[in-house]
């Protein structure tokens, strides 16, 4: 039984070039996973594998008229990785990318959000980066990230990414 369309943004980390075993993972049970990735984060991502496990292809750009159709509608979102700029762009309304923009837009539209950040110690102290996670969460997203771990264990393994989509959603 399908959960529903899941969008899987990606971003410019490391953790992006094993983002098709997140992509498995959320279809196995049950997700019909597109993926929308940032300008950089489509250079960190394996696009054709990807496309060829959503049968879509992987979004970076803004629809022209006259393109092909948009996106299915989201009944979630996973940000993840999330970096620093990502974060710090959403949580100010700097909609300047396709990713951006779209999550500017899901959020206001209340469609459960999870942000899952990985970025370097330093950006994490960074005082901007603090304001704009409590800035997401104030708008009801939900950020899994421990500040107290370290560096290399901050983002969780993908099946605890996906067990943290399943508690927002609730599927």
């Amino acid at each position: 039984m399908s959960k529903g369309t899941l969008y899987h943004v990606v971003c410019a980390a490391p953790a992006t070039a094993s983002a098709h075993e997140f992509v498995s993972l959320a279809q196995g049970s049950g997700w019909d996973v597109r993926v929308i990735a940032t300008p950089l984060g489509a250079r960190f991502a394996d696009i054709d594998r990807l496309s060829e496990l959503t049968g879509d292809q992987v979004r970076s750009e803004f629809r022209l008229p006259g393109d092909e159709p948009g996106l299915p509608s989201a009944d979630a979102v996973v940000v993840a990785p999330a970096t620093f700029n990502t974060i710090n762009k959403w949580a100010a309304g700097i909609a300047d990318t396709f990713a951006v923009s779209l999550l500017c837009e899901l959020t206001g539209f209340g469609v459960p959000i999870l942000a899952v950040p990985m970025l370097k110690d330093a950006l994490a102290r960074h005082v901007a980066f603090a304001r704009s996670i409590e800035v997401l969460k104030s708008m009801g997203i939900r950020v899994q990230f421990d500040p107290l771990a370290p560096p290399g264990a901050r983002m969780p393994p993908w099946p605890q990414v996906l067990d943290e989509v399943h508690t927002v959603t609730r599927a």
